[in-house]
């Protein structure tokens, strides 16, 4: 494993291994590495002799400078774990500056994602995915893969992501990977370890409501999903609702009827004390 902190280091690397850049594939995290986070590296290991794994805290996706500031950095755990991993091919770590990936300025472009952006996610925190296109075009630019792995977890952001490479003609594949979860069933995220062992509980409602949304799905009247989904979280006073959505997958646009021959994906967004969890599944 080679941890390399500057552009130029990483051109030089990859330029000088005797892979074909067709086996190069990309992991880019913003660190506080979890099991969901190693089993983006793996799938990409099977799928790559080379891989790339960027650990960048991305200043222009936070509504909040608080939360950056606040966010758990870690460098030397995060690689701990990276080596925790049996590999065959070459994993190189990718640690850059803010300077490193933004140059002199820090700004984030005014991407236009034909509406993704602006739904769920994009309405609590305004601006963000304009961020996470930045960073994740400006990361593709200098990594150069030929594959690029996301998690399902963030739908929404998969979506965008898919639809920033289409927009940019980058020649790169995004391959989705599904969510890893906890024995409980929440959604692995690096804000799991600031629950309480009692919260962790609460917060197992969240997929359990999803699961049953995706069951009652088949059967029964769209309106009273959406009540009964609602009616889960206000019996439960330890988690404060912030959305819970049904929508059509291409659009990402809140459904108010089911069309039989399109997809749809349930989402929701909740609060445990100040911890925020989203959470999401495929439902036909």
């Amino acid at each position: 494993m080679k941890v390399l902190t500057t552009n130029q280091s990483l051109n030089s690397c990859l330029a000088s291994l005797k892979t074909p850049v067709s086996n190069l594939g990309f992991v880019p995290t913003m660190g506080a590495l979890h099991q969901g986070h190693l089993s983006l590296i793996n799938r990409a290991i099977k799928e790559n002799e080379i891989v790339v794994v960027s650990i960048f805290v991305n200043p222009t996706q936070f509504n909040n400078a608080g939360d950056l500031e606040t966010y758990p950095r870690d460098l030397k755990q995060d690689l701990k774990r990276i080596k925790s991993i049996r590999s065959l091919g070459e994993i190189i770590v990718y640690a850059p500056s803010e300077a490193a990936v933004y140059g002199n300025s820090i700004t984030k472009e005014g991407f236009d994602f034909g509406g993704l952006e602006l739904q769920m996610e994009g309405r609590f925190r305004p601006g963000h995915f304009q961020g996470v296109g930045t960073v994740v075009q400006k990361l593709l630019d200098i990594v150069g893969p030929t594959r690029a792995y996301f998690g399902e977890k963030d739908f929404q952001q998969l979506q965008i992501i898919k639809k920033l490479v289409k927009m940019t003609r980058a020649n790169v594949k995004i391959v989705a990977c599904p969510t890893e979860r906890e024995p409980n069933g929440l959604a692995m995220s690096s804000r799991n370890t600031r629950l309480t062992t009692a919260e962790r509980s609460h917060a197992s409602k969240i997929y359990n409501v999803l699961k049953m949304t995706k069951h009652k799905f088949r059967h029964t009247p769209f309106d009273e999903i959406m009540q009964w989904g609602v009616d889960q979280f206000e019996k439960d006073p330890t988690i404060n609702l912030e959305y819970f959505q049904i929508s059509e997958v291409s659009t990402l646009k809140p459904a108010v009827k089911i069309a039989p021959q399109k997809k749809y994906r349930a989402f929701i967004s909740v609060y445990i004390r100040n911890i925020r969890l989203i959470d999401n599944i495929a439902l036909n």
